[in-house]
Order: structure tokens, then C-alpha cells, then sequence
């Protein structure tokens, strides 16, 4: 019986995870398709780039929602001790940046996986946040602030459970391929900066609508 429950826990994360905010928000909205603009991804970034700086703030925070009360209802149901808050965080991030519902292509996790980490590690999601807000504004690269923010992380969470009297290394063993994952989907972006053509993010409060 336990086995039904972990199977259909995974799979409501996995849903919940896939549902492409962007994308509906830019079709029932604006009856545009968010991957036919700007970097074509279905995240929050590309929602700021096509429908504004409100469009890109609420789409941040629904994604990230979407990690964090995976993680927040695995916890009530299994316990905060348990495996399963964490394999829910991940089944989460794989269902944003595999989303059943557009053909397994996403976006590239990075909201999602801040709002289950929120739930799981909040202090070294805050740090990698302080570090990804101070890069971004700096550098006006929101990429380049996602990447180094969750290698950041990684290293914190490594850091954290090497340190802890009681280390969970489950948590840094899944983070870990979160971290590469998210970078990998980085690719492109990489190789933009690389070159020097990385589109910088520009706030307005009205996109093309």
C-alpha cells in the first residue's frame, strides 16, 4: 500500500510540475505562444522579455510554487524526515523541464527548483538567491546569475551535510544532478556569453501584448 502512495505522490509532483505557467499565461492573456519570442524558453525570464515585468514576477513566483508545496505536502503526508520530500522536489524540477504537456520541452528548472529548495534548504537557497539577484543586477544576465547561482548552491549543500552531526546525503546526492541539469539547459546561453551576444534583461511594465 505504502509503494501506491510514493507512486502517485511522484506522479502528482511530476504534474504539478508540468504545468507550463508562461505558456498558459500567454495564451489566455495575450493569445500568444511564449516559445514563439524572445529566447523561446517558457520561463519566467522569457515571460518578462514577452508580457512585461508583472507577467515575469507572477510567472517566477507560480513556478516556484509549484517545487515548494510539492515539498511542503510531502512533508505533512511521509514526514519531514522522510525520502520522499526530496524525490517529490525532483519530480517536480523534472516536470517543468520535461513537461508532459508540450511535448517533454520545458523550461529549465531553475524557478522550480528554488521553491522546493525554499521548503528543503531555505538557507542555502537564500544565499544562492543573494547571489543570483547581486549577478543579475549586476551583470544584467539573468543566466549568468541562474548558472552561478545553483553551482553556488550545490556547493552549500555539500557544504551544509559534510559539516551537519546529521547529514542528509540524500539531499546533496539528488541536488547534485539538479544543479548539472540545470546548468546543461543552460547550454545555448553559455555559449552566447561566451560570444558576447547574450541578450541582457530589460524591465518594463508592459510587454508585447
Amino acid at each position: 500500500m505504502i509503494w501506491i502512495k510514493v507512486i502517485l505522490a511522484l506522479l502528482a509532483s511530476y504534474l504539478i510540475g508540468s504545468v507550463p505557467v508562461g505558456y498558459v499565461i500567454g495564451k489566455v492573456f495575450y493569445h500568444k505562444d511564449i516559445r514563439a519570442g524572445g529566447s523561446g524558453n517558457i520561463g519566467a525570464t522569457n515571460a518578462l522579455r514577452m508580457f512585461g515585468t508583472t507577467v515575469g514576477i507572477l510567472s517566477l513566483i507560480l513556478d516556484m510554487c509549484k517545487g515548494f508545496i510539492v515539498v511542503i505536502v510531502a512533508k505533512s503526508l511521509f514526514g519531514p524526515a522522510s525520502a520522499l520530500p526530496v524525490l517529490c522536489a525532483l519530480a517536480a524540477i523534472l516536470g517543468h523541464i520535461f513537461t508532459i504537456f508540450l511535448k517533454f520541452k520545458g523550461g529549465k528548472g531553475v524557478a522550480t527548483a528554488g521553491g522546493a529548495f525554499l521548503a528543503l534548504a531555505p538557507l542555502a537557497l537564500l544565499l544562492a538567491l543573494i547571489s543570483f539577484l547581486l549577478i543579475t543586477t549586476l551583470t544584467r544576465y539573468v543566466s549568468l546569475g541562474s548558472i552561478l547561482g545553483a553551482l553556488g548552491f550545490g556547493i552549500m549543500i555539500w557544504v551544509q551535510q559534510l559539516s551537519s552531526p546529521q547529514p542528509n546525503y540524500l539531499m546533496a546526492v539528488i541536488c547534485t544532478p539538479v544543479v548539472l541539469m540545470i546548468i546543461y539547459k543552460h547550454k545555448a546561453n553559455i555559449g552566447r556569453l561566451l560570444k558576447g551576444t547574450e541578450n541582457k534583461v530589460k524591465f518594463s511594465k508592459k510587454g508585447n501584448a
